[in-house]
């Protein structure tokens, strides 16, 4: 098994660990010096068994698989950091939106393996949606390795490097869209007079049931039109959605979406500089329940 080394990804870190994706034992974190006590305590009392040092280069010697998880602005310096250390040995995967695959072979030496990976926050329970590509020196072999290792976050597809945008309108944010749809859901019952609890528990089981239908490969088309009986509650439900422009407000929502993201990676192709020492990473904050979020795009 390849040791990996990351800067704090947290989604993979609790996704892979809890999954079974072989992170528990053998995961090297960089940590800013602010930080590393509480970063300690934490992985040690959820056993992670994480080590952990101050310097990027020192996690390029130990480890074979190198996953970066930092705001986009940040990356910049540790690629100039770390290129010294990087060889032909060395899988480089970086998390950062908006960084396209040139951008990171850029300062990284000629013949650099290079992967561009988007996942979403369900990867934090093992049900998320990655999409990765790779780049031009990277091979099958290498390829299916970093899959595997990405699987035990939830699903996991590679793609041309023109979707991953794309993926961020639709599974990034979209996760989104559906959480705000399962509680529109469930305050529906409320105002008609079931208990908030038993409501939410319901609507995410409805969620959670019509996803894995989806999931047999039939057309969402067809799954609805099983559930419609002529004249019944259904099909007058979906009407008042269709009255609503449901479906056009959702695919408005995916393109909205892309197109951000698209403006987010050209932000960061024209601006991109080091900021100087001491400020290679962010961690991204703690959550209250003592997970860490999703490094978030800057608006």
């Amino acid at each position: 098994m390849l040791p990996k080394g990351s800067a704090a990804p947290g989604w993979m870190r609790e996704g892979g660990a809890a999954g079974g994706g072989g992170l528990q034992t053998d995961l090297f974190c960089w940590v800013p010096l602010p930080r590393p006590l509480t970063l300690c305590c934490l992985l040690g009392r959820q056993g992670y068994g994480c080590k952990t040092t101050h310097s990027n280069r020192e996690v390029l010697e130990t480890c074979t698989l190198v996953f970066l998880a930092m705001k986009p602005h940040i990356l910049p310096g540790v690629l100039q950091e770390i290129a010294p250390a990087v060889g032909p040995k060395h899988l480089i995967v970086s998390l950062s939106a908006g960084i396209t695959l040139q951008t990171l072979e850029q300062p990284l030496p000629a013949g650099t393996k290079v992967f561009r990976v988007m996942p979403n926050l369900p990867c934090t329970v093992q049900e998320g949606a990655i999409l990765f590509t790779r780049g031009s020196c990277v091979d099958d072999k290498e390829a299916a390795l970093v899959k595997s290792l990405l699987s035990a976050c939830g699903l996991c597809e590679e793609a041309p490097e023109s979707y991953i945008d794309i993926h961020s309108g639709l599974s990034g944010s979209g996760v989104a869209y559906v959480y705000l749809f399962g509680e529109a859901l469930a305050e529906g019952a409320v105002k008609m007079g079931m208990p908030s609890a038993l409501a939410s528990k319901i609507a995410a089981q409805t969620l959670l049931g019509a996803a894995k239908m989806m999931q047999t490969g039939e057309h969402p088309a067809v799954l609805r039109s099983a559930v419609c009986t002529p004249g019944g509650t259904t099909i007058h439900a979906l009407h008042e959605l269709e009255k609503g422009a449901l479906r056009a407000t959702v695919m408005n929502a995916v393109e909205a979406a892309t197109i951000r993201a698209q403006e987010l990676g050209k932000r960061q192709l024209g601006g991109l500089s080091c900021r100087g020492a001491g400020t290679w990473l962010s961690l991204p904050p703690m959550r209250e329940r003592g997970h860490w979020e999703m490094p978030a795009p800057p608006d």
